[in-house]
């Protein structure tokens, strides 16, 4: 075993007294997970709603989207999404400035596969929850002369939201650490900044160990939001959701590595 190379001043300097650069990766990290999130729940209702519709053909083109982003590793969709759609010519991804905010072209791209990729996910969790809702509350409300559109919106989804609360916090916790692999499209978030600062300083194990405790200090205040907020609507518990959770839990849905 050779002599140990470690800095412990500059690993407790840069753990206790980070430099703002490294707070700002950080900052960047938790804004790209939230708008990427965010867009990736809207984005999987609209899909969980097609893959639930009538028509056979919206159905199958559902099940086509669901299959192709939870099939591709999440890092060859971004380097397709940013490296091959501009080489490709479909787009170039120039700044785009609104108002005081440039939203440079990498970070187009890296909203937009982390978007889609969890779109897939989001797309079976709510159609799996709108599924656990009693058919006979739709069929009431129809009977009552609710458009199919009104009776989802005032009906099913308040309720399936309250069951899709406790796998978006763990979606939420993925899409977290994913953000790591923004960096092989040259993102500084919190895995790109240390990188940054390792080939500055050469001092990888040290910076790299700071990187994994910010992960786990982020994952950790994520956990315990997520058990408040499940707490509270576990008060209130509807009878769908706590069948959600038996049967889908056997399924490894609320709870799964990717």
């Amino acid at each position: 075993m050779g002599d140990l190379n470690l800095d412990i001043p500059f690993f407790l300097e840069y753990l206790f007294n980070p430099p703002e650069i490294l707070l700002y990766g950080v900052w960047l990290t938790i804004s790209i997970a939230f708008v990427a999130q965010t867009l990736g729940v809207i984005g999987g209702l609209l899909i969980a709603l097609i893959r639930m519709s009538q028509k056979w053909w919206l159905r199958e083109l559902g099940k086509l989207y669901i299959w192709i982003f939870r099939g591709v590793p999440l890092l060859v969709q971004l380097v397709i999404v940013y490296t091959g759609v501009a080489a490709a010519g479909f787009y170039k991804y120039p700044d785009i400035t609104f108002g005081p905010f440039t939203i440079s072209g990498p970070m187009q791209a890296a909203i937009l596969a982390l978007s889609l990729h969890e779109a897939a996910y989001m797309a079976e969790i709510f159609r799996a929850a709108i599924s656990s809702i009693d058919r006979g509350q739709f069929d009431a409300a129809r009977a009552i002369g609710m458009s199919p559109l009104t009776a989802m919106r005032w009906i099913i989804l308040p309720q399936a939201i309250r069951i899709v609360i406790p796998p978006l916090g763990n979606e939420f916790t993925l899409m977290i650490k994913g953000t790591s692999l923004l960096a092989i499209i040259g993102i500084r978030e919190l895995f790109g900044t240390v990188q940054q600062l390792n080939a500055a300083t050469f001092r990888t194990f040290e910076l790299f160990l700071i990187a994994a405790i910010w992960y786990l200090i982020l994952i950790s205040i994520m956990g315990f939001i997520q058990k408040y907020i499940e707490a509270y609507f576990s008060k209130h518990e509807f009878p769908a959701e706590k069948n959600f959770k038996k049967e889908y839990k056997s399924r490894n849905l609320l709870s799964r590595n990717r």
